[in-house]
């Protein structure tokens, strides 16, 4: 079954970079292979995902219903970060895959994301104007960052990126484990042929889903993921 692929990045940085574009583009072609899909095209923005008129996806979404075949991106926030704007193309019976997700995603659980992603461009908006806000009722120039204050802002946005895609990978663990796989190397397999990109953007493996399970809270010692 013939497929298309999208992938998006928010900055022209990264669109020179290539930065995240590539990965996306691997993984789409990874779970494409593992579930018998071809991809005959992909398309790609380097474009804010708040908006909606974007040439890369316009496209991709007009060659998949010229050709009634579903259209696929790495992470449901690859389409948008607005639930109205998913919701909008789910109306309008637009068929995407989310690899991330599987292909057996229910619209609920579409719906469920996509209100995740939106809180999060909030959560970071909110964080980034305070940060500024705080910066500036302290004082400090805007323009000439202190270099321990962005090496302590660093750490402290790893761990809230992994923070947050332990709480998003969490579904699709359980998911998995409700299938029958309990153990951290099959939980792995089932991870890396789902085309689900780790915390540091590799494969998985049981030291990577055991930190992922343990950032959630429901870890159990051994081999097994007992609690998930």
């Amino acid at each position: 079954m013939q497929c298309v692929g999208y992938i998006r990045v928010s900055t022209s940085k990264q669109g020179r970079s290539g930065l995240g574009l590539d990965a996306q583009q691997e993984a789409i072609t990874r779970f494409s292979v593992v579930n018998g899909l071809v991809v005959t095209k992909f398309y790609r923005d380097v474009q804010s995902g708040v908006e909606d008129d974007r040439s890369g996806l316009n496209a991709a979404i007009a060659q998949a219903q010229r050709e009634k075949c579903p259209l696929v991106v790495a992470k449901l926030d690859r389409l948008g970060r607005d639930v109205h704007f998913i919701s909008g193309l789910m109306r309008h019976r637009v068929q995407f895959v989310v690899a991330e997700l599987g292909l057996d995603v229910d619209s609920f659980t579409l719906h469920l994301w996509a209100a995740l992603a939106e809180k999060e461009r909030r959560m970071i908006a909110d964080r980034t104007r305070q940060a500024l806000l705080a910066k500036r009722d302290r004082g400090e120039p805007l323009g000439s960052p202190n270099i321990h204050e962005v090496a302590k802002a660093g750490v402290a946005r790893l761990k809230a990126q992994a923070d947050e895609h332990a709480f998003r990978t969490m579904p699709i663990i359980a998911e998995i484990r409700r299938a029958g796989v309990t153990t951290l190397s099959g939980i792995a397999a089932a991870l890396n042929a789902r085309g689900v990109r780790s915390a540091r953007g590799g494969q998985w493996h049981p030291s990577t889903v055991r930190d992922c399970i343990h950032r959630s809270g429901k870890y159990s010692e051994g081999d097994g993921c007992h609690s998930c």
